[in-house]
């Protein structure tokens, strides 16, 4: 039996386009591109959330020498946020990188964990991946990762 998958996506050609919310919420993205520490790929990217409350969250990625020991951007985050703010759910989060001249895409493991978090807040985590210039938009990380891994 053949199916098919299919998923609405927002692109804007440039951050303009977006809301201020989300355009502000790109530029903490940005911004927390600074505090990455990536000595090996010189590949900076951050992440930002904006919780239900209207808190800004950010994260960054954090390289090691024993590589695979670093973690993305979007799971320091995500991680964070499960730690010490898990009553207060991820409304949308954005990802940038430095250099930043396409769009930011998260890894499959990311993508993975942002599914994981939809599921245990139960309800949806809109993603905005940015570039330089422009950003593409999902209404739920879950339409990242069509097949998921499930337990």
């Amino acid at each position: 039996m053949e199916k098919n998958y299919s998923f609405v996506y927002k692109h804007y050609d440039s951050l303009e386009e977006m809301t201020s919310a989300d355009r502000e919420l790109v530029l903490r993205a940005k911004d927390a591109c600074d505090s990455a520490y990536a000595p090996y790929s010189d590949f900076r990217v951050g992440a930002a959330a904006r919780l239900r409350s209207g808190k800004i969250i950010t994260g960054s990625n954090q390289e090691s020498e024993v590589y695979p020991a670093g973690v993305c951007a979007e799971r320091s985050l995500l991680f964070h946020h499960q730690s010490h703010y898990k009553d207060d759910p991820i409304a949308v989060m954005a990802i940038a990188s430095k250099p930043d001249p396409r769009e930011c895409y998260p890894c499959g493991i990311c993508r993975q964990v942002l599914a994981d978090t939809e599921k245990r807040q139960a309800s949806p985590i809109r993603v905005i991946m940015a570039g330089r210039e422009g950003a593409t938009e999902v209404e739920s990380a879950r339409d990242l990762l069509p097949f998921l891994f499930q337990l």
